[in-house]
């Protein structure tokens, strides 16, 4: 055997490779794809609180108390017209448990023409990459499911995959499951059940209580009705269809329908410390997560110039 093809040689290295590739699941290799894509715009998810890394200084505001302020850098600002007060602030390193939980319905399974990928493959997606993003940050993660556990680091992004794989279709709800107080959800589905129903599963995770973020996920032809003249609409079942002799005549009265969906879901989320959000399965994944990452960091001050 010629040392270019020899195991320790670059070519041997690269079979080794993609014999390694071939037996992950195509999903999780996508998945790890958009969130390096996504990893190369943020460092990380900083909170304020207990720890010993510097994070940043923020100006001394009111209310503060005086201990806080850091004299040497409130130093610096001596010469300017009135000296400036400078809070120091460290990051909080303890890590927090997400827990993601993505639709598995029968209306998942269906995409339009005017779309490539089903809203279930998207919102696998989205939940996958979200994951590695999370464990890359040091985050804990786990699914929303009755027999899910927590994982960290690469192996457990690996077991994500194949419990996320496993589950049953389910009913378009998020289940019952014992849950982390104060742990952050992520839900991500088409959302298209009664608000009611929607409205009784996200109170529930609420009382926990948790907080976290909805993503709904629509394909194109549902969030535009873009079609003409007569429509047969067939369901996920046999029996379920319906003949529109003209879908232009009803295509206004469905977008209010949908856009009224769409209120009272952010009202329930609202109500519930929850964000929400829409992605749309033609729109690039990579915005969609990049949404999703940032609405879990919380909010703070100004940053120190060179921060995030």
């Amino acid at each position: 055997m010629s040392e270019a093809s020899g195991a320790g040689s670059p070519a041997g290295s690269a079979r080794r490779a993609e014999a390694l590739g071939a037996r992950l699941p195509p999903l999780l290799v996508a998945a790890e794809r958009v969130a390096a894509t996504v990893a190369q715009g943020v460092h990380g998810r900083r909170r304020v609180g207990q720890g010993d890394s510097f994070w940043q200084y923020r100006p001394f505001l009111a209310g503060d108390p005086a201990s806080r302020i850091d004299w040497r850098q409130s130093a610096r600002s001596d010469g300017a017209a009135h000296t400036r007060y400078f809070v120091r602030e460290t990051e909080w390193e303890a890590a927090q448990t997400v827990v993601l939980w993505c639709d598995g319905s029968a209306t998942m399974r269906w995409h339009s023409r005017q779309a490539s990928t089903s809203k279930h493959e998207r919102a696998g997606l989205l939940t996958l990459a979200l994951a590695a993003l999370l464990l890359r940050g040091g985050e804990r993660v786990r699914l929303l499911a009755p027999d899910a556990r927590t994982a960290s680091g690469r192996v457990g992004l690996e077991r994500l995959a194949a419990e996320l794989e496993r589950l049953p279709d389910g009913e378009g709800l998020p289940p019952e499951a014992r849950l982390p107080r104060h742990a952050r959800v992520v839900l991500i589905g088409d959302l298209l059940r009664p608000l009611a129903e929607i409205q009784a599963a996200v109170g529930r995770l609420a009382a926990v209580p948790v907080s976290g973020h909805v993503l709904q996920v629509l394909d194109p032809a549902e969030a535009l009705l873009p079609y003409a003249g007569r429509v047969r609409f067939q369901g996920m079942q046999p029996a379920q269809e319906t003949l529109i002799p003209r879908v232009e005549g009803v295509r206004d009265a469905y977008i209010r329908r949908l856009a009224e969906q769409q209120e009272g879901l952010a009202a329930i989320c609202a109500a519930a410390g929850f964000g929400f959000s829409v992605h749309r399965t033609d729109h690039p994944p990579e915005s969609a997560l990049l949404a999703l990452y940032t609405a879990l960091t919380p909010q703070t001050g100004t940053r120190a110039a060179g921060g995030r």
